[in-house]
């Protein structure tokens, strides 16, 4: 079989230990052979450090289920009493049921079931030509590509050997997950102990928020860090309001998050009320992606929040100059940058959260991204057992 490329990050010394427990001295071997061990090795990245990329689980759970089933119905050691090829396939319902019954994968939807897994690992591996997952639209029946799960190697022997990946692939997943969960726990008591500690040490609590607003930092801590730090601030400011000038009254702004991190909710990450706000989160300073977004909403103003320490003056100079190659039209760009409301950086969120501890809500804060953390990660202090341990950690466990 031909050899890929394998890119290595921390995260690649598991799957390789996972695959020595299964394969022993041809572990290494069966990992250059397999594209979907290449695949998943992409996908672990984030696994020991914080990512620009949204550590979601979606396309690890399409996989994973359609493997599990596999394995269950006994094709992975050749128990099943006919071929992988006469089987009527998984039903969708099933398989849907089962990833939301995963840690984090409460609220999953059905695109990398259908698509996404399959597009993606086209992207890695263009020349492959088979897709993870065979589905069959009329029935609703899904399928592994069993040829992606068969590594045929020559052996020291001379012989030829077929090895079956499944088992190793549902090892893999599950120690990227356990590895995620444990970091996600962590950050979740050094919110906690942060919240404890502000009162007598606010600069720890500073420090910490800083921290989660770097740029290696998983993409979703960012968006919540800043909600919760941007809720504070707004909510000790108050405008006047009425509709009538007899029935003007004041009232505190409150600022509300409108969804999860990675919904597709039209581009709209925080409304303000009482004025009407629109805000966004991003990290970058493509034009592409704040005029889509600004399109999303008719070119309604947007106040961008951005993961960066350039100052709003060359953040919003750098999507002019963008604009102005991609579209010529001064009129145009000028449409579009009247929508760029206001630009927030990291820098203004770093001061707003120091005059929020000034202000002794330190607390409140730290309390908001606990619960916006537990919401956005599916996770819940029920799930936990009277000794603290969560019985989702082992996801083989039917």
């Amino acid at each position: 079989m031909p050899k890929f490329e394998i890119a290595q990050h921390s995260f690649t010394a598991t799957i390789v230990e996972v695959l020595r427990r299964h394969f022993g001295e041809y572990a290494e071997e069966i990992f250059q052979a397999s594209p979907i061990l290449g695949y998943l090795n992409n996908k672990t990245k984030a696994a020991n450090r914080g990512s620009k990329a949204r550590g979601a689980f979606a396309n690890h759970y399409a996989l994973y289920v359609v493997v599990e089933d596999y394995i269950k119905n006994g094709f992975a050691d050749g128990k099943a009493a006919i071929p992988y090829a006469k089987y009527q396939g998984a039903r969708f319902s099933d398989l849907f049921k089962r990833q939301r019954e995963l840690p984090f994968g409460a609220k999953l939807q059905n695109h990398a079931l259908n698509s996404r897994l399959n597009d993606e690992f086209k992207k890695f591996y263009p020349t492959v030509g088979k897709p993870p997952i065979v589905r069959d639209v009329e029935t609703q029946r899904y399928w592994i590509q069993e040829d992606l799960l068969q590594v045929t190697l020559r052996r020291k022997d001379g012989k030829e050997h077929a090895y079956n990946i499944a088992h190793a692939i549902i090892d893999i997943i599950d120690a990227y997950v356990a590895t995620k969960k444990a970091a996600f726990e962590g950050f979740l008591d050094a919110c906690r102990q942060i919240a404890e500690l502000g009162k007598s040490a606010p600069t720890k609590a500073i420090d910490f928020v800083v921290q989660q607003l770097k740029p290696n930092v998983d993409a979703r801590i960012f968006e919540i860090v800043s909600y919760a730090v941007l809720k504070a601030k707004y909510g000790q400011e108050t405008v006047w309001i009425g509709e009538t000038k007899d029935t003007v009254a004041e009232e505190f702004l409150i600022l509300y998050k409108t969804g999860r991190t990675n919904a597709n909710d039209g581009g709209i990450d925080f409304v303000m009320k009482p004025l009407g706000r629109f805000f966004q989160v991003t990290e970058t300073v493509d034009v592409n992606k704040y005029f889509l977004d600004i399109d999303k909403v008719q070119r309604f103003p947007i106040t961008f929040v951005v993961k960066s320490d350039e100052t709003a003056d060359q953040i919003r100079s750098a999507i002019r100059s963008q604009a102005v190659a991609k579209y010529k039209i001064e009129t145009v760009v000028d449409s579009y940058m009247d929508a760029v409301e206001e630009i927030i950086n990291v820098t203004d969120l770093v001061a707003a959260f120091d005059t929020v501890v000034k202000s002794n809500q330190l607390q409140m804060v730290m309390e908001e991204i606990v619960v916006q953390s537990k919401v956005e990660f599916n996770y819940s202090d029920d799930d936990e057992d009277e000794n603290g341990n969560s019985d989702e950690m082992s996801l083989s466990d039917m």
